[in-house]
């Protein structure tokens, strides 16, 4: 009980109204559709929980994305989404044991469970797009490879990924950006693949669910950027 009470005591009304609302949407669609695969139910479910963290800034976030991506490697690799499997399990889940490490190391002050945010250097603004599109394409060709269905979007996929990936490992801000777009793009995707077989629907309501944390976890951490900057030049 002191582990929990402390890991939701930052918690806001907000944060919990959030979580709530994406929990039941996905538990609803998951039972309506007639859904049996339920991995589909806990991995959504362990994918918003991690947003919800991560949009404070606390390392706990980083893990359960470690396990997300994992339940999101399988579910992808049952409808061929090749590029997001690869993605998930190559790229986001070492990305995300990078991200706890450095979130642990960087708390913005002493016993403070939440990140300093990280602001990028000039010379790493300017590789950064370059290091992008290298992985990107070099994604492209392993996809076409692997018939990758609906290869182009599953491209642009590993786009915003990667720079979600990069820059939440960078305890950058514009991490929830990045990670927006993408969730657009995996919101396409898996109406494409629902269109095919419904049970899928629970994937569409678990990236609309992301994209509404992402963006709350955008403007979250800018105010902690804000405050932290305060404290340090009050």
């Amino acid at each position: 009980m002191t582990f929990l009470r402390k890991l939701f005591k930052d918690f806001t009304k907000c944060n919990f109204i959030l979580w709530t609302i994406s929990s039941v949407a996905i538990i609803l669609s998951f039972f309506l559709f007639g859904n049996t695969q339920y991995h589909y139910l806990i991995g959504s479910l362990i994918g918003i929980s991690a947003l919800t963290f991560v949009s404070k800034g606390h390392p706990f976030g980083q893990f359960l994305i470690i396990v997300f991506s994992v339940f999101y490697g399988v579910i992808s690799f049952s409808f061929k989404y090749y590029g997001e499997m690869i993605t998930y399990l190559c790229m986001s889940a070492p990305f995300a044991v990078v991200a706890l490490i450095s979130w642990i190391k960087n708390p913005a002050g002493r016993g403070s469970s939440e990140v300093k945010i990280n602001t990028l250097s000039k010379t790493e603004i300017i590789i950064f797009p370059f290091l992008t599109v290298a992985v990107t394409v070099a994604f492209y060709f392993i996809l076409r490879a692997l018939n990758t269905n609906n290869l182009v979007i599953s491209t642009v996929s590993v786009f915003t990924s990667f720079s979600a990936a990069y820059l939440t490992s960078r305890r950058c801000r514009f991490y929830a950006v990045c990670y927006s777009l993408n969730d657009v793009v995996l919101i396409v995707m898996w109406i494409l693949a629902s269109i095919e077989n419904i049970s899928y629907l629970p994937m569409v309501i678990c990236f609309v669910s992301f994209l509404a944390l992402d963006g709350y976890g955008f403007i979250n951490w800018s105010k902690m950027q804000k405050r932290q900057k305060e404290a340090v030049n009050p």
